[in-house]
């Protein structure tokens, strides 16, 4: 499964994101990506006052979010491709 951020450049609350990521164990063996809004007008368009955006399965949260808020999303995400 994929985990995509989306942040941009000079974005505290990114940086902690991503830490917060990282730290996660549920996480090992997924794929992250760090998506920057800023070289895509629809996408700043779309997440520039939320940033940073964490999407599992077409399923997103903007910040500020917890381990916790992730980890009901890495739940929902599975239990949907089981269906």
């Amino acid at each position: 499964m994929r985990v995509l951020l989306y942040v941009t450049d000079a974005c505290s609350f990114c940086d902690t994101a991503l830490d917060l990521l990282f730290a996660m164990p549920e996480l090992a063996g997924y794929l992250l990506e760090a998506v920057d809004i800023a070289s895509d007008d629809v996408l700043f368009d779309r997440f520039g006052e939320l940033i940073p955006v964490v999407e599992i399965a077409d399923q997103q949260l903007a910040w500020p979010f917890t381990e916790n808020d992730i980890s009901n999303l890495i739940r929902k995400a599975s239990s949907r491709s089981l269906e």
